[in-house]
């Protein structure tokens, strides 16, 4: 069945559920005396929040991965994903809903659980001291329009296993995608005995509630997703703080990459989500002997080529401020959509639109979050990681290489310094989405987290006995 039937189907589905009010956040907040997790103000939402914390503290480790199952098992209904994914993509209008399916179900299965907080114990003749993963309390969250309930999803199941509970502050065009995800959650989490408003946000997000929650001294741990601004902001709070910022995704193929598997696996991967995921590939960098053949193979996979310049020119001012950051209007949206808008007629199987041009151009440099991938012909590897090198910006966000010569490979790894580095795979395999390895949607370069799990959100605490329990 083609995607456009299985969203139209899962659109129909919530009509009804809208008009039984079954599910949706209007009918909740209506017919329900439990606001589950959903408050008038951001007081409000973060004294419920620390009530909520200190019966979590009470409770064991054990308990707390439960509830975090909890959260995985609402998430995974199948009823649930399509919801949550069809209406993220109708409130924010960013994105592609069958990616988001993918990406809401990798953030359930595939963040850590109570496996993430290993304790430190060491003995000797002085006798025995243990150091301990403990939560900081209550937790401000601040999460973006762009992955608003992959985030949501993810940071719960993190900072409830940690011991803590959450406040977040949802992008204001997230609101209602956002009430109902965390509503869903609240309601499945009490109903299994977890305390009530271990998850909570205001019903009418804003930059004042936002900045209501980071003053609040209830709020120990301030965690930012999204771009430079708001990093900034938390970091200037006098709060510990963890920013995942932005990034430019580089991408370098070399002579010795599989180029057929190379186009795929880019297109594949910039495409994905209409490329508003931050690790998405966002410019590539490609040793000029196989630039023609990775072309041809990308347009053999969904890719569009822009042949002439006046075409990339009209492409860039469409989707460029003056100040050269992008319209919002066209972030997320689909290739076949922004290429309409410049006088061409594609079909729905165009996923991601390319173009030659050279290094300093415009939508090399910024990173967009649109399907749009500029490919750069350059002399050698050494040049292309180079660039790469300089088109990531220092952001040491993420960065991709197609080659099969580990000299080189282990060249752009080291200089580019990145969170996550993707070798011969889509970038989106960096986040476990058939890759190995965990997921989140909270990737901490600016403040040297990484890759986010339980532990990032807790506190060591140290705990010593002098001249006991060492029986060696």
């Amino acid at each position: 069945m083609e995607n456009s039937m299985i969203e139209d189907i899962v659109r129909q589905v919530i009509e009804d559920l809208k008009k039984d009010e079954e599910i949706s956040f209007e009918s909740q907040t209506k017919n329900s005396m439990n606001n589950y997790g959903v408050f008038d103000n951001m007081d409000e939402a973060i004294d419920a929040a620390d009530r909520a914390q200190k019966q979590l503290y009470e409770l064991s480790l054990d308990e707390r991965d439960r509830f975090a199952n909890v959260i995985r098992k609402t998430i995974l209904k199948e009823d649930n994903l399509n919801l949550m994914s069809v209406m993220a993509v109708e409130e924010t209008k960013i994105g592609r809903v069958s990616d988001k399916k993918i990406k809401n179900r990798v953030a359930a299965q595939k963040t850590p659980g109570k496996e993430d907080l290993k304790t430190n114990a060491l003995t000797g003749a002085n006798g025995l001291m243990i150091e301990e993963y403990c939560p900081f309390g209550v937790i401000g969250s601040i999460t973006p329009t762009t992955n608003p309930t992959e985030t949501i999803i993810s940071n719960s199941i993190s900072m409830i296993v940690g011991g803590n509970a959450v406040v977040f502050s949802p992008h204001p065009r997230a609101k209602k995608t956002s009430i109902l995800l965390i509503q869903m959650l609240n309601k499945a989490l009490v109903e299994n005995g977890a305390p009530e408003n271990l998850i909570t946000m205001v019903k009418e997000p804003s930059i004042e509630a936002t900045n209501e929650m980071m003053k609040n001294p209830k709020v120990r741990l301030l965690v930012a997703t999204g771009g430079p601004g708001i990093v900034k902001t938390v970091l200037s709070s006098g709060k510990k703080a963890i920013g995942a910022g932005a990034g430019n995704p580089p991408v370098v193929v070399d002579e010795t990459a599989d180029i057929k598997k190379a186009a795929k696996d880019i297109v594949d991967g910039s495409s994905f989500d209409n490329n508003v995921p931050c690790i998405a590939e966002k410019e590539v960098f490609v040793v000029e002997t196989k630039a023609d053949d990775l072309i041809y193979y990308m347009r053999q996979n969904g890719a569009y080529l822009l042949d002439n310049e006046t075409d990339i020119k009209n492409l860039d001012e469409l989707v460029s401020q003056e100040n050269g950051k992008p319209k919002t209007e066209f972030v997320g949206k689909d290739a076949k959509y922004i290429l309409e808008k410049i006088g061409i007629e594609v079909s729905e199987d165009i996923r991601l639109i390319i173009f030659k041009t050279n290094k300093y151009h415009h939508l090399v440099q910024e990173e967009m979050m649109m399907p749009i991938l500029p490919v750069v012909p350059v002399p050698n590897v050494d040049e292309a990681i180079e660039c790469a090198h300089e088109a990531e910006h220092g952001n040491r966000h993420t960065a991709i290489m197609h080659s099969k010569n580990v000299d080189k490979l282990s060249k752009m790894a080291k200089l580019l310094e990145c969170t996550i580095f993707v070798k011969n795979a889509p970038s989106y395999s960096g986040i476990g989405v058939g890759g190995e390895g965990s997921t989140t949607f909270t990737i901490a370069g600016p403040t040297g987290e990484g890759i986010t799990s339980a532990k990032s959100f807790c506190r060591i605490r140290r705990c010593v006995i002098k001249d006991s329990f060492n029986i060696r």
